[in-house]
C-alpha cells in the first residue's frame, strides 16, 4: 500500500472541495474568537460588578476584614488578567486602603 502524496490528495477532493473546507474552518475559528471575546467581556462586568459592590458594603462599614481584601484582591487579579481597562484601579486602590479592622466607637 503507497501512501498518497499532497498532489495526489488535491487532485481527489478538487480544489472547490478544498477551498471550502479551508471556508469552513476559518468560519468556525472567526466564531469562536467572537464567542471567547465575549466570554471573557462578561466574566469581566461580572468581576467589576462584584468588586463595585464589596467595595460599597465594606466602605460604607468603614473597614474591610483581611478576608474581604484577599477576596478582593482575587477578583481584582483575575479582572486584571482578562485585559484589564482601567476603570477598577481607583476602586482598587481605595478598598485596599480601608482598614482591616472596625472603627473604634467613641
Amino acid at each position: 500500500m503507497t501512501s498518497l502524496t499532497l498532489y495526489q490528495i488535491l487532485c481527489l477532493i478538487g480544489v472547490p472541495s478544498l477551498a471550502t473546507i479551508i471556508g469552513y474552518v476559518y468560519k468556525r475559528l472567526k466564531k469562536n474568537d467572537i464567542e471567547t471575546d465575549a466570554v471573557k467581556s462578561g466574566i469581566q462586568a461580572l468581576l467589576r460588578s462584584q468588586m463595585i459592590s464589596d467595595y460599597n458594603r465594606w466602605n460604607d462599614k468603614g473597614y474591610a476584614p483581611i478576608y474581604a481584601r484577599q477576596n478582593f484582591e482575587n477578583c481584582w487579579q483575575q479582572y486584571h488578567s482578562l485585559g484589564m481597562n482601567g476603570v477598577m484601579d481607583d476602586i482598587h486602590e481605595k478598598f485596599m486602603d480601608l482598614p482591616t479592622s472596625p472603627p473604634k466607637e467613641k
